[in-house]
């Protein structure tokens, strides 16, 4: 059955043309379908900590989405263009670890290298003119536009990310571990500081930061009424330890 839904995930930013021209081309080659945005913001250039933020989100999406993913500092490089089919979504984007997690923690996947070659490939954005045509292709329900091919895998990554991959609009921070692979009373530590263990704001007093399982199994630091990025002095990378 085809698709009629894609999701972007992205580092274009929340400005700028990249995004709106992405969409552009998802218009013209699948009319009909849906196309969220599902992150624009996603870690810049870094496709380790980004790749454990899309596994993190991708898992509830319902089947045979299409994932068009574009975190990819290596443009016009070496590095291949990739259509991955993990149990039941499409990925499309750049062979450069995006994926790992997601082939990590799939029961089932496939691989194919990208041969679709589009009348005009600018060196620089492969996301409108090579990723874009070749997801709305399969969001029609064609087959994938590639050959077989065996991703580059990246060994030396954790199962899980103990350090921040997000930061969101009120200044939380998410962490790439996922709660159901930790000790239900583990807590973690941010910055030489430990944070206490909550459900949600509501359960710790006002300006009191703490740690909690967010709406996607992700582990996240907050703080109630207040900014963890801010307060904590957060940043993409920030290194997490996980205390007992």
């Amino acid at each position: 059955m085809a698709s009629k839904l894609i999701a972007l995930f992205t580092d274009f930013g929340l400005t700028g043309p990249y995004t709106g021209q992405m969409k552009a081309v998802l218009y013209r080659d699948a009319p009909g379908a849906t196309v969220i945005d599902l992150f624009a913001d996603a870690p810049s250039a870094r496709p380790q900590p980004a790749a454990y933020l899309l596994a993190g989100y991708a898992a509830w999406f319902p089947r045979a989405t299409v994932f068009l993913c574009v975190v990819d500092p290596g443009v016009g490089g070496t590095r291949a263009p990739l259509i991955v089919k993990a149990d039941h979504h499409w990925y499309v984007g750049p062979d450069n670890g995006l994926f790992e997690a997601i082939l990590r923690r799939a029961t089932k996947a496939r691989a194919w290298r990208i041969t679709f070659e589009p009348k005009s490939l600018s060196a620089s954005f492969h996301g409108r003119d090579l990723f874009a045509p070749v997801a709305a292709h399969l969001a029609r329900g064609r087959r994938p536009q590639g050959e077989p091919h065996a991703p580059t895998r990246f060994p030396d990554w954790p199962d899980d990310l103990a350090e921040i991959v997000y930061l969101d609009h009120y200044g939380n921070a998410m962490t790439g571990l996922r709660a159901a692979a930790l000790p239900d009373n583990a807590r973690l530590g941010v910055t030489d500081k430990v944070m206490p263990r909550a459900r949600t704001f509501s359960d710790v007093p006002h300006g009191v930061a703490f740690c909690y399982e967010n709406a996607n199994g992700l582990m996240e630091i907050a703080i109630n009424g207040g900014r963890a990025e801010d307060v904590l002095g957060l940043k993409i990378g920030s290194k997490v330890t996980v205390e007992p």
